[in-house]
């Protein structure tokens, strides 16, 4: 399946924000790519824009491909709930942003490899795809023979996030996805709201 591979720090500058987290290549250009972005006067964007732009800002930021964040939104809209809020806690809900979150990578391209590459298991069993819905008590554990890797070990020393919803034992390199996270224990930039108009069209 196609994933964008490029330039994250274009697409960051796209947004006006460091959807990928820490970026210095942002920080010293924080405003739209192109020949003429720190200069040109946009118009104001139309209402389709604004919502378009920020259902690509969501899929960017979770590395989800349109057709997969569709039947996400869908799934949302089915449960019960607010429908965008649902939406995000579904995005959340992953294994790939739950290895990301608990600090065991510092991106969520890097957990996504993690996961896909069986480093990952998931109550016990080893699980290798990304988009795996975890549900409230499922215990997420670097494998065993995974322990010792490098870069799952310099995550883990430089990872300094506290979330509610989740907990980790460094010692035992396992955490627990204790709960779905509510709106406001989300800490992404993500105007839900906009997604759902833009569907529901």
């Amino acid at each position: 399946m196609a994933r964008y591979t490029g330039p994250k720090t274009k697409i960051a500058r796209k947004f006006g924000e460091a959807i990928f987290g820490e970026d210095k290549s942002f920080e010293k250009r924080n405003y739209p790519p192109g020949q003429h972005g720190n200069a040109r006067k946009r118009g104001k964007k139309s209402e389709y824009a604004i919502q378009l732009q920020e259902k690509q800002k969501a899929k960017y930021t979770y590395g989800i491909l349109e057709r997969q964040f569709r039947n996400i939104f869908k799934s949302a809209r089915a449960a019960q709930g607010i429908t965008g809020e649902v939406l995000l806690q579904l995005c959340e809900s992953r294994l790939d942003n739950v290895v990301y979150r608990m600090g065991i990578s510092p991106s969520r391209s890097g957990a996504r490899q993690l996961v896909s590459h069986r480093h990952i298991t998931v109550n016990g069993e080893l699980v290798n795809i990304p988009s795996y819905q975890l549900k409230a008590g499922d215990v997420v554990a670097v494998r065993e023979k995974s322990k010792s890797l490098d870069a799952i070990a310099s995550s883990l020393s430089n990872s300094n996030h506290v979330y509610e919803w989740i907990t980790w034992n460094d010692d035992t390199k396992q955490g627990t996805y204790v709960s779905v996270p509510a709106r406001i224990q989300i800490p992404e930039n993500i105007n839900e709201q906009f997604i759902v108009e833009l569907y529901s069209k």
